[in-house]
């Protein structure tokens, strides 16, 4: 929780939703925020892949003569299959300022930048190779690192790309980074991006056309889906041919190009077990965005044969794995940790818990969780005048549908809080503020208006609230990857069970280390753990 809302809306967070010309990426947008923390990170200048200048070229006409020298034949006078001109360099600049305009909005929605010298060398060297076979070697390629743990990578028009280092902790090779990193460049190279803004203008104007003179007649709904379907064939033909161009870019560079399979399993794994474990945003996903189906993972394979039978081409495993050693994994010191079932937050010096059954989500807005019969917690904060009273402010309007009368003002392990009742909509609400140091923290749990468990649930959160002692604040570590070679006698259990500050253990470590089951380990393997050591 990066930053603490100023209000709660009582429902779905409205504002403008914002996706990236090519398809790829989406951002929410999430409501004003207060800071409460006076960390600020410095803005890091960003380091290019591999620039590439453009050369402007001028054809002279001076006369009508022109020295031909005897050798020269014919078959030299030939067009440029790729020439520079006017047109697409001017172009080019277009889509770069449309995608600098958009920058710093992602980097708000993923946490910014993500700065490590080392992995970033490493991802430089990966993305190198494939400029080196680049179907537009004129394309400037900017790249940045997100501290985001969900796992994602996306392209704007004008070259820019983005890797997130919840990707980069699950992808087990460089072949495979450079798998994701070279489909994302052949959407630049393949112009998806205007090429769906045109589009999207084209239905857009047919929607209008279609609503206008057939209103809502069985027509013009089946118009309209038409339409919806045409979008979605177009999306899905545009990531099958970055697939396409990808595989043969990381093949021609010399990388596995079955690489591209192996990664979409292992996003699927993935997918399948945070959907039981409940973590992070899924909109902010790769697949949230990029469908994956056995059908494409089956094509993937199909254009990956191409260049050989598994084993062509290097995976450089060594190399990658040294580069994602120590990596951030999860949320990050000024978001708060979400430990099982207890959310921690040493620079705000404050934890809470949540009963069994609920699962903690902890976003850039706010910490919310969610449980058995529909129920949900959410966590936030705001800046409050030391002099104004908690049941006060309570009453002061923010909350919709209040029960002035359950306003009561208590203590809660030591600190100053008020708590009360709210109905709206077929909901019940409890609301509970607690003043801690110069900060008063909310918690607002949520129940169907039938529901009974309400107070009872939001007795034992309210409850678990306190403030951290400075040994328990300095106790508090960062979970990152570290790479372990396996000794001999150790098993997969062994080896998760040094794993720290997760659930699900051997899971998460086969889904990290892309082993299915029935694989073993041998003496002297690499592998992947996850630990605050």
């Amino acid at each position: 929780m990066a930053g603490l809302a100023e209000s709660w809306p009582f429902g779905a967070w409205s504002g403008p939703v914002w996706s990236d010309p090519g398809g790829c990426g989406r951002r929410h947008s999430r409501g004003k925020e207060v800071q409460l923390s006076s960390v600020v990170k410095p803005e890091r200048k960003q380091f290019p892949a591999r620039a590439f200048l453009l050369a402007g070229v001028a054809l002279a006409l001076a006369s009508c003569q022109a020295i031909v020298p005897p050798d020269m034949q014919e078959s030299a006078f030939r067009p440029s299959a790729k020439p520079v001109t006017v047109d697409n360099v001017t172009a080019n600049n277009k889509l770069a300022e449309l995608a600098r305009a958009q920058h710093p909005r992602i980097l708000a929605t993923y946490g910014g930048e993500y700065s490590d010298p080392k992995l970033e060398r490493m991802v430089a060297k990966v993305i190198g190779s494939l400029t080196t076979v680049s179907a537009n070697p004129t394309q400037n390629y900017r790249i940045t690192i997100l501290n985001s743990p969900n796992v994602n990578a996306f392209a704007l028009p004008g070259g820019y790309l983005y890797i997130t280092r919840g990707l980069l902790a699950l992808a087990n090779d460089s072949s495979e980074l450079a798998a994701v990193v070279a489909h994302e460049m052949g959407h630049v190279t393949a112009n998806h991006g205007l090429q769906r803004q045109r589009l999207e203008a084209e239905e857009g104007l047919a929607t209008k056309v279609v609503s206008d003179v057939l209103g809502d007649s069985p027509t013009a709904k089946a118009a309209l889906i038409r339409g919806k379907l045409r979008l979605a064939q177009f999306s899905r033909n545009q990531e099958l041919e970055a697939d396409v161009i990808g595989i043969r870019s990381v093949g021609e560079a010399g990388y596995d190009p079955y690489a591209a399979s192996r990664f979409l399993q292992s996003m699927s794994a993935y997918t399948d077990f945070r959907s039981v474990s409940g973590a992070t945003d899924a909109s902010l996903d790769f697949l949230a965005t990029h469908p994956n189906t056995p059908q494409r993972i089956e094509l993937a394979l199909r254009h990956a044969r191409q260049f050989g039978q598994p084993g062509t081409g290097t995976r450089d495993r060594d190399s990658y794995l040294a580069g994602i050693d120590g990596l951030l994994y999860g949320d990050t010191p000024d978001e708060g940790y979400v430990r099982g079932n207890n959310f921690l937050h040493p620079k705000l010096g404050i934890s809470f818990s949540v009963p069994d059954g609920f699962m903690i989500d902890n976003s850039a807005a706010a910490v919310t969780a969610t449980g058995p019969g529909d129920m949900a917690v959410r966590f936030d904060g705001v800046s409050l005048d030391p002099n104004r009273s908690l049941s006060d402010y309570i009453r002061s309007g923010w909350v919709a549908g209040l029960e002035t009368d359950s306003v009561r003002e208590t203590t809660i392990n030591g600190s100053p809080a008020a708590t009360a009742r709210a109905r709206a909509e077929g909901w019940q609400f409890d609301v509970t503020v607690i003043r801690a140091g110069s900060q008063v923290y909310r918690l607002l749990t949520a129940a169907p208006a039938a529901s009974t468990s309400l107070d009872s649930v939001a007795r034992a959160v309210g409850g678990s609230f306190r403030v951290l002692t400075q040994a328990e604040k300095d106790a508090l570590k960062p979970l990152r990857i570290r790479v372990v070679t396996v000794r001999p006698g150790q098993t997969m259990g062994m080896l998760a069970a040094q794993m720290v500050g997760v659930d699900r253990k051997l899971d998460l470590f086969r889904v990290l280390n892309a082993l299915a089951p029935g694989a073993t380990l041998s003496a002297g393997d690499k592998v992947k753990i996850v630990t605050d050591r």
